[in-house]
């Protein structure tokens, strides 16, 4: 972990959803086990209160995905980090009210493309709104391009491949969710921990069989 980075912020809320999150996936004993090995042992039982004060900083969170790693190995610190990804994103549906008018008839009956693309608008801006991250999208009838300036789930590390499995996560259930239960292809193509420029995540707008 580089220690020398600026110091940038999630909102107190989305630290105690991550936790939570990783609470329903591996338990409050691998919780335990996670902040111990990425020495935020004070975290244990004392979870972010639910605020959007920004303080639960970038390198913690960072550090709760790289434990993930060392304990589980890569695959399966992979496969955690996917999952509570997705929980991440339903507790985010209720904590910071993503809504992106599925009550309304004119977004339930627009086609699925448009629905695609007005839901990762609101889902970035909502990040960006209480997030230091920097998410900008970009779209094309076959894809959509995630891209993130500043990433709190790889910050500071110096990573082989791709590292923002939890993030993955988050649009793969976004997605399902604006979809109606239909499943897409989410895969991080770059990635600042690698070196690369940002983290770059491309949505395949097809739906997989």
């Amino acid at each position: 972990m580089d220690q020398a980075a600026p110091a940038y912020h999630l909102p107190n809320k989305m630290g105690r959803i991550l936790l939570m999150a990783l609470e329903e996936i591996i338990g409050d004993i691998g919780v335990t086990a996670i902040l111990n090995q990425a020495k935020l042992s004070s975290l244990i039982g004392n979870y972010p209160a639910a605020s959007t004060n920004q303080q639960f900083s970038f390198t913690d969170s960072s550090a709760i995905q790289l434990a993930l790693e060392q304990i589980y190995g890569s695959r399966g610190g992979r496969g955690v980090a996917l999952r509570s990804g997705r929980v991440c994103f339903k507790y985010g549906l209720r904590e910071f009210g993503f809504e992106p008018g599925s009550n309304h008839n004119e977004f339930r009956l627009a086609p699925i493309d448009t629905k695609i693309n007005t839901g990762a608008q609101i889902l970035a801006n909502l990040f960006n709104q209480y997030m230091d991250q920097g998410v900008t999208i970009e779209s094309t009838p076959d894809k959509l391009v995630w891209k993130i300036e500043r990433c709190p789930v790889c910050w500071g590390r110096h990573t082989d491949s791709p590292a923002c499995h939890l993030i993955v996560g988050i649009l793969q259930e976004g997605l399902y969710w604006i979809s109606g239960g239909k499943f897409y292809n989410v895969e991080e193509i770059s990635c600042i921990a690698r070196n690369d420029p940002a983290c770059t995540i491309v949505i395949d707008k097809h739906v997989l069989e």
